[in-house]
């Protein structure tokens, strides 16, 4: 997974700024019903971030660590992030496709943020 910077905004007030170097994440996709019900359930960590697909939301119920959780679109851009603590159950976002759930603070580290632009390669490096 690499994350590209947001479009520049049509009316800025300062200087644009340089865009953002990829980054890249171990990613694991849940793209089975089974795999996308367990998640992250019973895990203590993650290392990377885990890709439900399809999906429009998530739960921390009887999660042992606060996630931070991506929402994207159909066109694999980011709507929204947040952080969830466990025991809480988020609302689906009706626009949602894909879900990417990580450790706390994980996103803001890999500099994914709405408008974001998330990109799934293979090990081969080819984008998925």
């Amino acid at each position: 997974m690499t994350v590209s910077a947001p479009p520049p905004d049509p009316r800025p007030t300062t200087p644009p700024a340089p865009p953002e170097t990829p980054v890249a994440v171990p990613l694991e996709i849940a793209d089975s019903a089974r795999a996308r019900r367990r998640g992250l359930l019973g895990r203590t960590g993650v290392s990377g971030a885990l890709l439900l697909t399809p999906a429009r939301g998530v739960h921390t119920v009887r999660m042992r660590f606060a996630i931070d959780v991506a929402y994207l679109d159909r066109g694999w851009r980011v709507l929204s992030v947040r952080t969830m603590r466990p025991g809480r159950v988020g609302l689906p976002r009706p626009r949602a496709r894909h879900v990417i759930e990580a450790e706390a603070g994980a996103m803001a580290r890999w500099g994914v943020r709405r408008g974001a632009r998330i990109v799934v390669r293979d090990t081969e490096g080819g984008e998925v």
